[in-house]
């Protein structure tokens, strides 16, 4: 074939194969990762209401993420009333039929679709609430459910705010709540919470699994 023939050839396969080529922006790994605490520099942050807050990267801050949304005047300071504003944003989205409470329904709805990690580090705590297992791999890891990856060792930050125990939250239980465990971290009774501050008293991970020992099997006698 006559080379001024076969040049607009070869020059049209190679325009369809780059068309058909899948195209991949920078973030789409990340984004199509599943979203975990694994990063090295990010973990998964449960606030102290309970909502959880994923690292999209492995320098993303999710604790600072929280801070950042709960600060609404953004002067760096976290007060009370924010921290229950934002406590009644999150109550509004755990309360799918808009009753005013959280229903046994949406409770199972938050712990199995919502913030599914506090079920796979605390499942049966419920049952067996004297238990202190170990989930990390290290038998000294008390903390259980949401208490891993919080500020609060509260394993079930939305059942915890029931105070009658009446097995719902009205909303007024959950600002309460979000009152009281402002309280609880305010360490210094300043009046406001800092990033700074909350990042000091944030519980360092878990450490990762130990990998098990290699035995020997009996009567293996190479290298001696």
């Amino acid at each position: 074939m006559p080379m001024m023939l076969l040049a607009p050839i070869l020059l049209s396969l190679a325009s369809a194969s780059a068309q058909t080529a899948p195209a991949t922006s920078p973030g789409a790994a990340a984004a199509s990762a599943p979203a975990s605490g694994r990063y090295r520099g990010g973990r998964l942050f449960i606030s102290p209401m309970g909502e959880p807050f994923r690292p999209t990267s492995r320098d993303d801050d999710s604790l600072a993420d929280w801070f950042r949304q709960t600060d609404r005047n953004h002067d760096n300071q976290l007060t009370m009333e924010e921290m229950q504003q934002d406590a009644e944003r999150f109550f509004a989205i755990l309360d799918v039929n808009h009753d005013g409470e959280i229903d046994p329904d949406e409770i199972t709805r938050y712990e199995e679709v919502v913030a599914p990690e506090i079920r796979s580090r605390f499942g049966g705590m419920l049952a067996e609430a004297g238990s202190r297992r170990s989930f990390g791999g290290e038998d000294n890891d008390q903390h259980q459910g949401a208490g891993r990856y919080g500020l609060l060792d509260l394993p079930e930050p939305v059942v915890a705010a029931d105070a009658n125990f009446n097995r719902g939250v009205s909303l007024a239980e959950f600002r309460q709540a979000a009152g009281q465990r402002f309280l609880a971290l305010d360490i210094d009774r300043k009046g406001y919470l800092t990033l700074p501050g909350l990042q000091a008293t944030r519980p360092a991970p878990p450490s990762a699994p130990k990998a098990p020992k290699r035995t020997r099997p009996s009567g293996d006698s190479s290298g001696d």
